[in-house]
């Protein structure tokens, strides 16, 4: 009984958690978009405006749940459930830091891409559920592009893989906290093996994983939706998308689920080429930053300072890059990145068998 309840209380805590940086990541994201414009953003609805987003959710669960008269309705009540629920057990397998995760699997990088690829047949429900010309062109488009980006991420993915011979994002991670000695041995000038920090990470174990770091994040621009990839919701064109029909909380339920999917994409970024909760910090002669900085609480700071700090790129980026055309979405993937995230691939399989 003590199990269940423990999981039931990680259940609560997760969702707790995507809630409250759903609330904090729109109040983020319109502060950015203010600053980049040269504008102030929200500041009427308490101190600097930090309760607009809150007060806008609040609007949100009063409003009315519309069901369009055309629409299917299984398939419209359906689709953001499934959409939220797809990106939420992603977190599952997510470890906040040396041993903290929900559940320990040995094929947890499998689970999550595996889990998160349900949110495609969501997208696809909503848009057909609506019986809206809008949604239904949305619903297309997000289901071509997630499926096309899932190539390369895919090789990006299975090159760290290669290199760390594990899909346990814990032995992932925990392979990152010292220099291994392949690098070592292949720059045998450049050793700094007891230095650790930065030059520990993944990028720099293997360096052509920053290669694959580029084209993966790339891709969950794509996965997410994120501009220059938002093609599918693109309001000059499509008025919102997939989500033109949903109100109320089915529509919050979509947003969350997008906020919730940036920092699901991030983290995994952070933990499969930056360092995941190893310090950046390194070893310098007597001054041990490395050491200083390194444990539970250090581990858990890391984690989130690095997933934060890609989510703000995130934002950058759309608020600062145009719309790509679909044409030239699909040519940027099959034309570029897929070669460059197969080459990291094989990169990877000669690394690990010559120099590991």
């Amino acid at each position: 009984m003590n199990t269940y309840l423990t999981y039931f209380a990680i259940a609560i805590g997760l969702f707790a958690f995507s809630a409250v940086f759903a609330l904090f990541g729109v109040y983020a994201e319109r502060k950015v978009s203010a600053f980049i414009q040269d504008r102030l953003g929200p500041t009427e609805t308490g101190k600097f405006g930090l309760l607009q987003t809150l007060a806008d959710g609040i609007k949100l669960v009063q409003k009315e749940l519309i069901i369009p008269a055309a629409a299917d309705k299984i398939l419209f009540m359906m689709a953001p459930a499934i959409i939220f629920i797809a990106v939420y057990m992603g977190f599952a397998a997510l470890p906040w830091g040396p041993g903290l995760v929900p559940s320990s699997l040995n094929l947890g990088l499998y689970y999550i891409f595996a889990i998160i690829s349900i949110e495609t047949l969501g997208i696809l429900m909503a848009g057909w559920g609506s019986n809206n010309k809008y949604s239904i062109l949305g619903a297309m488009r997000s289901v071509a592009q997630i499926i096309s980006y899932e190539i390369p991420a895919g090789f990006a993915i299975i090159s760290v893989v290669m290199i760390a011979q594990s899909l346990n994002l814990q032995i992932i991670a925990a392979q990152q906290g010292i220099l291994s000695t392949e690098v070592t041995k292949f720059l045998g000038f450049w050793n700094v093996s007891k230095i650790g920090g930065i030059f520990a990470w993944n990028i720099f174990r293997a360096p052509h994983l920053l290669i694959a770091f580029a084209i993966y994040f790339i891709a969950s621009l794509a996965e997410s939706n994120r501009a220059p990839f938002d093609i599918p919701e693109a309001e000059s064109e499509l008025v919102a998308g997939f989500h033109t029909e949903f109100t109320g909380m089915r529509f919050a339920f979509v947003f969350f689920s997008e906020y919730s999917m940036m920092f699901l994409v991030s983290m995994i970024s952070v933990i499969l080429f930056l360092g995941a909760w190893n310090t950046p910090l390194p070893n310098i002669g007597a001054v041990a930053l490395a050491t200083w900085t390194t444990g539970t609480a250090w581990g858990i700071i890391w984690v989130l300072l690095k997933t934060l700090a890609l989510i703000g790129i995130q934002m950058w980026i759309r608020w600062t890059l145009p719309r790509l055309r679909v044409d030239q979405l699909m040519n940027l993937c099959w034309k570029v990145l897929t070669p460059l995230a197969f080459a990291c691939m094989l990169i990877s399989g000669i690394w690990r068998l010559w120099l590991m």
